[in-house]
């Protein structure tokens, strides 16, 4: 089955907490503190795969976790970092915060990595806290914790050349004719289910890849029948072959066939159709197909510049196709502009930390509770070790530098009422 659109969740892992501990060797009278770091959380890392042409694998696996970090131990030693996780993901993948919206990468190169999820840092021990003034500390701090995301996972096919029109038209068979794929073909309608792909070679040596895609009809674009879920492969492809059926007995009309499909792209994205359109008339070995041609020409006039008749099963005009498709794929940049590409510079920067954590707010919730909302003081008290006094005073001389107290007492908190902290509570003095 091919599937090219998922969504994912991804948790990287906890950094290790730092230890409070201290040296207890003999004959070693003034040992002081002894407390190892906390290791590393795993990062959660996406991972391109050339050998893999769909996302079905996660079609079974979902949810990706990375390891916490260890914690930090006796004699200063630090704790194991964890290991980073790899998701393989096939070439052409474009990665989507699900929260934010927000493209976090298009990841098109074989081995190209991004991290999409980063590892907590592990926490210090306490023999970072010590000085003159206090030579033991019962101080050391806990792992951040690690970035959680949700994710959409869009593949769009890396094909140079496109081939859109209506079903039945002819692409299934000319991309078996040109390339040694094997694509379905049959004497009825959406045969094609997922795009296929081909590598053309010609005889002067050159080649290119050519991706046949479902077919067709009107209202793809709004959702009709099989194309419009595979229409995002075409945004990637640098210059469409667009085949026309010249069977007179098919009952439809060659010229209201092309304009339908052009609307139907124009109507998903306008910029597809500035792209190099190449007209392929198909099937020129059935009886009638000449006349019909020459209505199509007519009736066009100037609307199309030049028409390619072939026929996939005699072979009659297809290498003069691909040739010329050569030609026009030489003369275009190296790579086509994408929804996903479209920005001021080639390089994009994604940044992945949080907006603003200098925002504080303090929320009176009834007569004597207030709560503080603040990122900052959040990953203060995540990072604090609470369990010893040395590390409760630390944690209150940060809130004061930080202004809760202020805010606190101009949000009219008096001394006995209680304060809330995410989770932790304690009494306001």
């Amino acid at each position: 089955m091919f599937v090219d659109n998922v969504t994912i969740t991804v948790k990287a892992g906890n950094g290790g907490d730092g230890a409070v501990a201290f040296r207890h060797e003999k004959y070693v009278p003034k040992g002081g503190p002894a407390g190892g770091d906390g290791g590393n959380g795993g990062s959660v890392i996406l991972k391109v795969d050339s050998g893999l042409r769909t996302l079905t694998d996660f079609r079974y696996r979902r949810h990706f976790k990375a390891a916490a970090g260890g914690a930090g131990m006796i004699k200063a030693m630090h704790g194991a970092n964890a290991k980073d996780i790899y998701i393989t993901v096939p070439p052409g993948t474009i990665v989507t915060d699900l929260d934010s919206g927000q493209v976090l990468g298009d990841l098109t190169q074989n081995e190209q990595e991004l991290v999409v999820a980063q590892g907590g840092h592990g926490g210090r021990g306490n023999i970072h806290f010590a000085n003159s003034r206090n030579t033991a500390p019962e101080v050391a701090e806990n792992g951040t914790a690690g970035e959680q995301r949700a994710l959409k996972l869009e593949l769009q096919v890396l094909a140079d050349v496109g081939l859109v029109g209506l079903p039945s038209v002819g692409k299934s068979t000319l991309l078996s004719t040109v390339t040694a794929a094997k694509p379905k073909i049959a004497a009825y309608h959406f045969t094609t289910l997922s795009p296929n792909l081909g590598m053309v070679q010609l005889d002067d040596g050159r080649d290119f890849v050519l991706a046949d895609l479902p077919g067709l009809i009107a209202g793809a674009s709004q959702g009709s029948g099989l194309g419009f879920q595979f229409l995002r492969h075409i945004e990637r492809t640098r210059v469409i072959l667009h085949l026309i059926e010249m069977d007179p007995n098919n009952g439809r009309d060659p010229v209201a066939d092309y304009r339908q499909i052009c609307q139907e792209l124009n109507n998903y994205d306008s910029k597809i159709l500035q792209r190099p359109q190449i007209i392929v008339a198909t099937k020129m070995d059935l009886t009638g197909a000449q006349q019909c041609l020459a209505n199509f020409k007519q009736e066009l006039g100037s609307e199309v510049a030049e028409i390619y008749p072939i026929s996939s099963v005699t072979h009659q005009g297809v290498q003069d196709l691909m040739r010329h498709t050569a030609d026009v794929l030489a003369q275009l940049p190296s790579k086509a502009t994408t929804k996903a590409a479209t920005q001021e510079s080639d390089e994009k920067i994604y940044h992945f930390a949080p907006d603003d954590k200098k925002e504080l707010k303090v929320q009176r919730l009834d007569e004597h509770t207030y709560q503080v909302l603040s990122l900052r003081v959040s990953e203060l008290l995540q990072r604090s070790n609470l369990d010893y006094q040395d590390g409760i005073m630390r944690f209150a001389r940060k809130l004061q530098r930080l202004g809760v107290d202020d805010a606190l007492i101009q949000a009219g908190a008096q001394t006995g009422d209680t304060v809330v902290i995410d989770d932790f509570e304690f009494e306001f003095m």
